[in-house]
């Protein structure tokens, strides 16, 4: 592909084994609910349960991930972490009439697969920060061409065996590992624990400030991660709301595969269309965070108004315009503000996030059990309008931040001339 012959070798390497991995993982995440409600038989209630319970595995990991980073190193961090999720997954087909078995493992998984995101998000902010704002997006792009290719035969795999897609997601989870493994080995004295190209430390832990301090700096996480929060908990309504919709109504599971398909195929196909947007209307990452949380909301609506697959398909698009001006704007901006303790935020704001993909599910899927999509799609507009409003105070926040620096670094240079 010609876009990736402006990269140097090691980020296409990069991005050939995120595409890999996002491929594998794509098998599983969108059936975890058609697997607890067709396969096992159990209700929605139940199948939120599982997800509430994956997602606390998640919220740990993350901030078990971004506070260990410089304590363990990026090396241990992200290989031990994606080693452990697959050997997760592998277990899955083993586990499959024990059900509080299989929830464990559930939450087992998820915390593994978390930890090593903040740590690979941070990773690329230090080791390309010349070009991280470009890479965040490019790599975002990678991943979800991977998300196309998996959606695409999820459906399929599904047809055939449930337990397959566990496998293949393990597969692909070792096989990232490996990668990591190697790619990191190779950087060797090069910084690999930091990303950067100074000599590693002989002891990973460097001086700074402690947790409780980080966290007292409000104005860089708690209104971005907040509108995560939000916004995450109204997106939990494709797999409890949209999800059950499509098998309640007789269509065929590749249906609702067809639709994370299109998700993948718009995020690669879409992107002149958000740059666009970002050039036009939304040009720093905190303004792309509010404009996102409007193209979810609009997506609500539309399945509030439409009961109907092609109210979905239209749900769908709107939708992943708001998560392609999302996903990169976050960790872009925690690695351009936050400096060393970038991977400490970014693990608190994707912990946050996680804890939206928590209480979703279950409220969801309960709510479903009780009156069908309807008042799960209410719900998740409600959400969306808290999350616009997080986001601007956020963006407000922000911008009041970056001024006052501004003016201080105006001072300075006049006390030095």
């Amino acid at each position: 592909m010609k876009w990736l012959e402006q990269y140097p070798k090691e980020v296409k390497g990069f991005l050939v084994a995120s595409l890999v991995a996002s491929a594998g993982g794509s098998l599983m995440w969108p059936l975890t609910t058609m697997y607890v409600f067709d396969e096992l038989g159990r209700s929605m209630q139940d199948a939120g349960f599982v997800i509430l319970i994956q997602s606390m595995g998640g919220i740990a990991g993350q901030l078990l991930g971004g506070a260990l980073y410089h304590r363990v190193g990026v090396k241990k961090l992200i290989v031990g972490s994606l080693l452990l999720n697959a050997l997760g997954l592998f277990t899955l087909p083993f586990i499959n009439g024990l059900w509080g078995l299989f929830i464990a493992m559930m939450g087992f998984i998820g915390f593994c697969n978390a930890v090593s995101m903040p740590a690979i998000q941070a990773f690329i902010g230090f080791r390309f920060a010349d070009r991280r704002g470009e890479l965040f997006n490019v790599i975002y792009v990678a991943n979800n061409i991977g998300v196309a290719l998996g959606t695409a035969m999820s459906g399929f795999l599904a047809e055939i065996s449930y337990h397959l897609s566990f496998v293949l997601n393990g597969v692909t989870s070792f096989g990232f590992a490996i990668f990591f493994l190697s790619y990191l080995t190779k950087l060797g004295g090069t910084g690999a624990s930091d990303g950067s190209h100074h000599p590693q430390p002989k002891s990973p832990l460097p001086a700074g400030p402690g947790a409780w301090a980080l966290l007292g700096n409000t104005r860089i996480y708690l209104f971005m991660g907040l509108g995560s929060l939000f916004l995450w908990f109204g997106n939990s309504i494709w797999n409890t709301g949209v999800s059950p919709f499509i098998i309640s109504e007789g269509m065929s599971k590749t249906a609702y595969g067809y639709l994370w398909t299109l998700n993948g195929i718009l995020i690669f196909a879409a992107q002149p269309l958000t740059n666009a947007i970002k050039r036009w209307v939304a040009r720093t990452e905190s303004s792309q965070m509010t404009a996102s949380a409007l193209f979810y909301l609009a997506a609500y609506v539309v399945i509030v108004a439409m009961h109907s697959y092609p109210g979905m398909i239209l749900a769908m698009v709107l939708a992943t315009l708001g998560e392609m001006l999302i996903s990169p704007a976050i960790p872009a901006f925690i690695s351009e503000r936050a400096g060393q303790a970038a991977p400490f935020y970014i693990g608190v704001t994707g912990g946050m996030g996680a804890a939206g993909r928590v209480i979703g599910p279950y409220a969801m899927g309960t709510m479903y059990d009780g009156g069908g999509l309807t008042p799960v799609a209410w719900l998740a507009a409600g959400v969306a309008v808290l999350s616009f409003l997080s986001f601007a105070v956020h963006a407000r926040l922000s911008r009041d931040w970056g001024l006052g620096h501004d003016r201080h670094d105006k001072k300075e240079r006049q006390l030095n001339a």
